[in-house]
Order: C-alpha cells, then structure tokens, then sequence
C-alpha cells in the first residue's frame, strides 16, 4: 500500500478547542434604522455572547446584495454591505442629521422591507458622503479616506466603477449594458470622468463600512469573541467581479453565462437549486497558480477569524447546469481543482481557519477531498432523525473535527422544523434524546453541546425559541427572505430570564467555556 503523502493530512490542523458560538447575521440584529446595523445592539449582543461563555459570532456574507436581498448573490466578493453602515455613527460625526435618520426608526420592525430601504437609506448615504467631501473628508476610523482606497484599489477600484456604471444604466445587469462598457478595461475615459463622483461615492461607502467593521471586530476581540465569515464558493453573474475578470468564468461573448452552478434534487427541492451562479474556468486559475482565489480569501481572513467556504463539495465536483435552464434537474458533474487548490492555498496560508460546509448527499471522493485537507466539516442536527442509526448527523456518528448546529440558516428553526415533521421523526426524536418533545429546541441545544464535535453553533432563533415564523431562508423560495429581526428587548430579556447564566453553565459542563470562564472562583451559577 503506497502511503498517503504527509503534507496532504495536515494541511489544515487548526480545530483543536472545545467552544461554542451563535449564528446570527448582522441584518438580523434589533434597532431602529430599517434593519440590523454596526452599532451599540451589536455591541450588546457580542456582550450576551461573552456573558454566554459563547466564543464564535457567525455571519453569513457580508457583500453588498442586489435582487432578492440574498447574501449569498453580492455585487462583490469582495465589498462590504453599505445597509449595515450605522447611519447613527454618521449622525455623531455631523455627518448626517438626527431628524434625517429619523423616519428609517418606523420602517422594519421585525422583519426587513427591502424595498422601503433601498428608497430610503441609498439617498442618506450619498448625503453623508457629500457632506464627508466638504468636510475635507475625515477619518472615519484609525485609516484616513485616502489610505483606504489605495489599500483596497485592487478590488475597490473596479467596483465602484461597476456600480457607478449599473446605477447610471437603471440597475440593469451588466451584460446588458451597451459594448463598450462590457468590460473594465473597455470603459473610455470621458465616461469614467463623467461618473467619478458617483465612483467616489461608492468608494465612500466601502470606507464607512470596513471602518465600523473593524469596530465591532475589536469590540468582539476585546470579550474574546473571533468572528467566523462565510465565503460562498461561487459569485453572481451580475457582479463587479465577472465582469471585471470575465476570462476567470464561464461567460459567453456578450458576457452571459453559458452554464450556471446549482445542485440536482435534494433534501430542499424536488426539482434542485438552480443557483445560476457563472462557474469558473478553473484551468484559468490553476494556470496562474490560483491568483483570484487567494486574493479573495486573504481579503476574507482579514474581514473575519475563521472562514466557512460554502459548498465544499464543488471543489471535488460541482453541477454544471447548460443554459436555457428553468431548473437544476438536468446538468452533470464536472471535476472541480481538488486538492491541488487547498495544497496551493496552504503554502500561502498555512495558519488559515476554515470551515468546510459538506452538507448533502457526498461521495467518498468529496469525503477523502475533506480529509486530505483537515478541514473540519459540518453537521446539522435536523437531518439527523427519522431514519437508522447510521445517519451521519446524529450525535453518535459526529467526529471531533466539525462544526454542529442544531439548523442553520437554510432551515428553518427548530421548533418549526419540529412542528411540520412527520410523527415518525419526532417519535425519534423523542427516543433519541430520552424527551417529551415539548422544550425540543433546547434539547437539540442541549445535544449540540454535549457532542463530540469541537465547535458547537446555535442559531439565536433556537436560543429565543421561536417557530417558522422566524426563518431566515426558504432555498429555491425567491422572494421573502433574509428579512427576519430580532425584537427591540430580545437580547435584554434573555439575560433577565437567566439565559446566558444557564449558557455559560452548559458551557463549563461540556467543556465549550473560556479558559477564563473555567478558572477558579468563578463557580457556576446555581441551578
């Protein structure tokens, strides 16, 4: 038997603690600005994590999003999203006034509308930037506006061109744009000296929110608190990045995709999801030793501590879906770079903390892809029951080297999960777990902690234990999404209730705590 070469089984050796974390993405925090922003809730809530024992924040990406609001679809892979920009922050540097910001406080009360936000959060940006270039453009942070841009030119540059150039052509995408403008490169100069205030502008946003960011991400360092990222592992085809570096994709000569990304029928839809994500030219990146992706992912390290790459599976093999496509049914699957990617990231980033997501339906080729690598995988407790006992997902197969989570936000929550389940699965459920079923969020919080895998993820949803009602994301339901929020008080009643005493509890009977939070003289609180 030959043996398996020793680079390839500790290329990513990084998961070794105990912790526990929560899923939460920012949209999602409370306050009065239309939809979760940068600002004191989101301090609030990295001080209910600490008072948890929690050690993780997870987001989901954080780019800025188009039609249909989903994160996972950005204008950039490498932007921030301007809707998170607290816009109170602003009001405190003059910026903006109070009495301007105040109407956004009657819009998305416990749900996001989209629409109503885009109306009205778009103009006070551009405000706030105007009055930022009077000023004589102040520092909005430790970085001055000017060192901003020259540090992220690479990618700030083409994108704020981009979307300077799709807001002048009404939103359209950029494939539909006239010829000439098509490509990065290809855009005369009259016409880039023409928008160069409204690239500016954009620019301006970037820099408003990588500065807040770097905000919360000390606040959260300063409770201990790292902040795990998530990188889909393809990007839209309406993006500054297809077309800045068309030649990377799958694109045809007016700049369409010829095939898209998606999965055959699965758990989630009969018919498959049809991403409709353009695929790579992954001999393009093998070529010049996978340039682009690294660029990407030191961009993401730098946002973020740890990084969950999002369908894992389509390094190994991804769904090629040839176009005109109305579903994901018909496709077929195409070899992805393998381990020869991760080897060539490893050289470069040998201390990288990443996330495999390998839900689904996997080979053992995808299986020995995740093993070559070290990178531990994921597992989500809901698809664990209503079959044997062989089912990967439930508690007794899990490994150390993973990631668990009683849903995440592709599903729904847990008592909603519960509720909409057929009486054989909750009966498993119940005989599983050694309960009654009527508390059944906390105890598949309950399972998470106590498992076998290092890094256990709670959706706050569970954590607050609500149904269906609050679920983040339907996948292959277009509209709707991403629009759930707490409520004004949520994060104040769960430490009144004793909720994060009795996480922090959990936490030190399962080994998740802090070191600190471990230490003598801090003893649990009583039961």
């Amino acid at each position: 038997m030959t043996p398996r070469p020793a680079a390839a089984e500790t290329l990513f050796n990084w998961l070794s603690a105990r912790s526990a974390g929560v899923l939460l993405h920012p949209t999602s925090l409370p306050g009065r600005q239309g939809i979760g922003t940068l600002d004191s809730a989101a301090v609030r809530f990295l001080d209910f994590l600490e008072a948890s024992a929690m050690s993780w924040w997870q987001v989901c990406p954080l780019g800025p999003t188009g039609y249909g609001d989903s994160p996972y679809q950005c204008f950039s892979a490498f932007a921030g999203n301007p809707y998170l920009i607290d816009l109170q922050d602003l009001v405190a540097r003059r910026l903006l006034s109070a009495a301007e910001v105040a109407p956004l406080a009657l819009q998305g009360r416990g749900a996001v509308d989209f629409g109503a936000l885009y109306k009205a959060k778009w103009p006070l940006l551009r405000r706030a930037f105007e009055r930022h270039r009077v000023a004589g453009s102040p520092a909005l942070g430790p970085e001055g506006f000017v060192e901003f841009k020259a540090a992220q030119a690479r990618w700030l540059e083409p994108y704020a061109l981009f979307r300077a150039l799709k807001d002048s052509f009404g939103g359209r995408a950029w494939w539909e744009w006239p010829a000439n403008v098509r490509s990065y490169s290809g855009v005369p100069s009259s016409l880039r000296a023409r928008l160069r205030d409204e690239v500016a502008a954009h620019q301006f946003y970037q820099y408003a929110f990588f500065s807040q960011w770097r905000g919360i991400r000390a606040a959260a360092r300063k409770r201990g608190i790292g902040i795990i990222g998530d990188l889909p592992i393809f990007v839209a085809a309406d993006s500054a990045d297809a077309w800045a570096r068309p030649e990377l994709f799958e694109l045809g000569a007016d700049g369409r995709p010829i095939a898209v990304a998606g999965v055959p029928p699965d758990y989630f839809s009969a018919d498959g999801q049809l991403w409709g994500n353009p695929l790579y030219r992954w001999e393009i990146h093998r070529a010049d030793g996978y340039a682009w992706w690294k660029q990407r992912l030191r961009a993401s390290f730098d946002l973020c501590d740890v990084v969950r790459i999002d369908h894992f599976r389509g390094f190994d093999a991804y769904w090629r879906i040839p176009l005109p496509a109305t579903n994901a049914r018909t496709g077929e699957w195409r070899p992805g770079p393998g381990l020869d990617f991760f080897r060539s990231v490893s050289a470069v980033f040998p201390d990288a903390r990443i996330v495999a997501e390998d839900l689904g339906l996997l080979t053992p080729s995808v299986e020995k892809l995740l093993r070559d690598t070290g990178l531990p995988g994921m597992a989500v407790l809901q698809f664990a029951f209503g079959g044997n006992a062989k089912n990967p997902y439930l508690p007794h197969n899990l490994v150390p080297n993973g990631v668990v989570y009683p849903g995440t936000h592709d599903n729904d929550t847990t008592l909603g999960w519960y509720a909409s389940a057929g009486e054989a699965t909750r009966d498993h459920v119940r005989r599983y777990l050694r309960v009654d079923g009527r508390e059944v969020g906390w105890d598949f919080i309950r399972s998470a902690y106590a498992s076998v895998s290092r890094i256990a993820v709670i959706p706050m949803q569970d954590i607050l234990s609500l149904g269906s009602e609050a679920r983040l994301n339907s996948p292959g339901k277009p509209e709707g999404n991403w629009r759930w929020r707490l409520a004004e008080g949520d994060v104040e009643r769960l430490f009144a209730s004793g909720t994060a005493k009795y996480l922090a509890e959990l936490a030190a009977l399962t080994g998740r705590a802090p070191p600190e939070a471990e230490a003598p003289g801090n003893p649990l609180p009583a039961v």
